[in-house]
């Protein structure tokens, strides 16, 4: 299907967004665009404190208090009960509606500590009861045996009696799972999974993938992770954005991001990504740190860590250069003028080994 017969779910353009601390003005989030279409899977990567977080809690409207939205629109389109279509600025709406029309009910989020997200001292049936009761989706009997049913389908054993139970008798895996359960208890239409694997071992790491996976192809819904795992990155998703210092710095398919990347930021992160097929011993990290973002950025914020980097970078921020009607990368080195440079050695190897798997994959 043609992206432009696809139907957006979710528009962000020039995002901007300003956190007021003792320290001074933390700019976080620097003009950023995002689309997801229906049913499609989108992950936003990069290392902490990039902004990734912070923009997909700007399209939930759960922002803290210190903030503030200095440019920007959020438009999501969704459907009314009664099938009509509709499309909202999330940034215009007041903190009641968004509560009543969209948290929860329409955008739900899963985070990555599920017991910053359970509370304590109530039974868990009771917590995948409440968005349900709170939104005039079911009675209280509907609302107890749908529960139920989401356990099953989260893959909770004896659900009658886990709805009994108080967060601190389950496993972290299980508590991701009712966290789950929580999320789609109002059969939202957006899914944001903000690291929702991080705090877990890794047979149940994929296992709460494949149950993510498997509940969006039966629902339809469409899902963004928010994720620095680049592994976990190339099971899930149909679109990558790539951030960094609080701008998309790079943009495209999965296949385009890990076969053909453009920016030096994003040859990092693949190179930092474990590889047991390499011959050097050594895992590869980024050198250096990110900006400050107290400061206003001159050029290319990416440019003291980068090996690659021009003198135009130290005076101008580099434009989104297309490279394909998908793809997109923020750098000078896509410039006409810039000298050609390569992706460095290594991981133009990495990524033949990851083909030749994929092609082989295939064959059998």
């Amino acid at each position: 299907m043609e992206k432009n017969t696809k139907e957006k779910v979710i528009e962000i353009r020039d995002l901007s967004i300003t956190f007021e601390t003792l320290a001074g003005n933390v700019h976080a989030i620097r003009g950023v665009n995002i689309d997801l279409f229906r049913g499609e899977t989108l992950a936003i990567v990069g290392e902490s404190g990039s902004g990734k977080s912070v923009t997909m809690k700007a399209a939930m409207g759960i922002l803290a208090k210190n903030s503030q939205v200095d440019s920007g629109t959020i438009m999501y389109t969704y459907y009314r009960d009664d099938g009509t279509k509709r499309t909202v600025n999330i940034l215009e709406m007041k903190k009641k509606s968004l509560r009543k029309h969209i948290n929860g009910k329409r955008i739900a989020m899963i985070f990555q500590d599920p017991m910053t997200s359970l509370d304590p001292t109530m039974q868990i049936g009771k917590q995948i009861m409440e968005g349900m009761l709170w939104h005039g989706r079911a009675n209280k009997t509907d609302a107890w045996a749908k529960a139920v049913k989401l356990l099953e389908e989260v893959g909770i054993e004896e659900p009658e009696r886990r709805m009994k139970n108080y967060p601190h008798q389950l496993s972290g895996g299980m508590r991701q799972r009712i966290v789950i359960a929580i999320a789609l208890a109002c059969d939202p239409d957006l899914l944001i999974c903000d690291e929702p694997t991080t705090a877990l071992d890794v047979t149940i790491q994929a296992k709460i993938l494949e149950l993510i996976q498997r509940i969006q192809r039966e629902r339809g819904i469409s899902v963004i992770y928010i994720t620095h795992d680049l592994g976990v990155v190339a099971k899930i998703a149909d679109y990558v954005d790539v951030m960094y210092a609080g701008k998309i710095v790079e943009k495209g398919t999965v296949e385009e991001i890990f076969y053909e990347p453009r920016h030096p930021y994003t040859w990092g992160l693949l190179s930092a990504m474990p590889d047991l097929d390499t011959e050097d011993e050594r895992l590869y990290t980024i050198p250096g740190t990110p900006p400050n973002l107290l400061h206003p950025v001159e050029g290319d914020a990416f440019a003291p860590r980068n090996q690659y980097a021009l003198k135009i970078d130290q005076r101008a921020e580099p434009p989104m250069f297309k490279i394909t009607d998908t793809h997109y990368a923020a750098t000078w080195l896509l410039d006409e003028r810039a000298p050609k440079v390569e992706m460095p050695v290594e991981l133009r190897h990495r990524i033949d080994r990851m083909m030749k798997g994929e092609v082989k994959n295939d064959n059998n």
